[in-house]
């Protein structure tokens, strides 16, 4: 099976960010190929241990993507602080004899923000709102290649290797089938606390699950990479539930313009035009400004913002919310049908190498050094008796049901096959009866 045919038939979709469908992004030619495994965020263990785990698998996906696209300079980036990881692929590298080089990035956040590599890899700086093969780049993650591996090999996505981390009695990485609840994944990490909170993701920019029931509801998906369990009053819980109008009136009173927000952000620093002081001084007038252009001058940056939180958990020393009030904007700014110009060529800052935010003194400021480094060393391989597997797992559209209620399924049968546009096939992860099928997705349980 060609590459493209049998990543779209196995169902991969980036396994690093949004879940973008492998077969589109892939469907391209590029200059560059690179593989990200610096595990952008903080208490995160799941490319870690990928990299440990599946060396070859990793390396073999990566030359038949790179052979693919053509690509004159191939590169696995990770931070340098990963050796056993580090070691693994290269011995694996040496072994396939393919073309790859390490690339050993230092340890800040965010190094995984693919515009951030792209920029530290080859010094080229993304324009705004742009994607990596705008610079001749493609950038994907190490566990998509590991299922690229997988899917060469005939066998569709229907696991998902994540880790559970935070206030559990001990990290461990799992390997669940896709649909698993939040809840039996907790569980299998332990932990002592009656209630608590799950982030879906990592401290900066994962979901923040405060409720019992979006807990109860949450399930493992081919994008989940983590989940961070943490008590309920904690700092960041608190700090997601504050709402829009209270930030606004927050920031309209007390920012002080001292500019850490712009200074530290990582799109600024690589050229984007992205200034979150600006943006946090134009609030107070929001009401008054009328006139379209005049709109953009003074919020259009925040279409700029990549949410990372650098500015409000980091940079701020008043405590305020620059991504929220950007996250804002960026609603206001496309309900007006209105869109900021953006500079096709930007340059680098000269203090992007001094600016660069260490992952120990992030965690320090998000009240997390209790949890960290959390090492995850023990992988748990746990099989439901009952999943529900949602039908839109990545960007674009879901996937449509062929299975029916009362059908007896075996994993890796197709359920859902991609629509027409960005979709995704989604295959049946576990053996069982589908009791419940929908538009959403289908619930599947074993022993009925």
């Amino acid at each position: 099976m060609e590459l493209l045919e049998a990543i779209k038939w196995a169902g991969v979709v980036g396994e690093g960010g949004a879940g973008f469908p492998t077969y589109a992004k892939l469907d391209t030619r590029a200059e560059c190929f690179i593989v990200n495994g610096a595990e952008c965020e903080p208490l995160i263990e799941t490319d870690k241990y990928l990299m440990r785990t599946f060396p070859d698998e990793i390396v073999a996906g990566t030359a038949a993507v790179s052979a693919h696209l053509g690509a004159k300079r191939t590169v696995i980036a990770l931070k340098s602080k990963y050796k056993a990881e580090s070691e693994a692929l290269s011995r694996a590298i040496e072994k396939s004899g393919a073309a790859i080089e390490i690339v050993k990035m230092p340890a800040f956040y965010p190094a995984g923000d693919e515009h951030t590599m792209v920029y530290y890899v080859t010094g080229r700086s993304i324009p705004a709102r742009g994607i990596p093969i705008s610079v001749g780049c493609v950038v994907d993650n190490v566990g998509t290649m590991r299922s690229v591996y997988e899917a060469l090999e005939g066998r569709p996505v229907t696991d998902k290797y994540l880790s559970v981390t935070g206030d559990v009695r001990e990290p461990v990485m799992l390997r669940v089938p896709i649909g698993t609840y939040f809840r039996e994944c907790v569980a299998l990490a332990g932990t002592g606390l009656s209630e608590y909170a799950a982030v879906n993701g990592g401290p900066m920019m994962g979901l923040v699950l405060s409720e019992k029931e979006k807990i109860d509801a949450a399930v493992v998906t081919k994008t989940t990479g983590n989940i961070l369990v943490l008590p309920p009053d904690h700092y960041l819980v608190e700090r997601s539930k504050l709402k829009m109008q209270r930030i606004r009136l927050q920031s309209r009173s007390a920012c002080i313009q001292c500019r850490y927000c712009t200074d530290l952000c990582p799109r600024w620093l690589i050229g984007q035009e992205m200034e979150p002081h600006l943006v946090m001084r134009g609030l107070w007038m929001e009401s008054r400004i009328k006139d379209d252009a005049e709109f953009v001058r003074a919020f259009g940056d925040a279409m700029n913002c990549c949410s990372c939180g650098i500015c409000e958990l980091y940079a701020c020393p008043m405590n305020l919310s620059p991504r929220r009030v950007n996250e804002y904007f960026k609603g206001v700014l496309r309900s007006r049908g209105l869109e900021s110009k953006v500079d096709p060529h930007p340059a680098a800052r000269g203090s992007f190498g001094d600016r660069l935010i260490p992952t120990e003194r992030l965690v320090a400021r998000l009240g997390l050094r209790d949890y960290y480094p959390g090492h995850a060393g023990r992988c748990i391989e746990y099989r439901p008796k009952e999943v529900f597997i949602p039908f839109r797992q990545s960007i674009g559209r879901a996937a449509e049901a062929v299975a029916e209620n009362g059908a007896r399924v075996r994993r890796g049968d197709l359920i859902a096959k991609a629509a027409e546009g960005l979709s995704s096939n989604i295959y049946a992860s576990i053996d069982g009866t589908v009791t419940d099928i929908g538009v959403q997705g289908a619930r599947i349980v074993s022993g009925v």
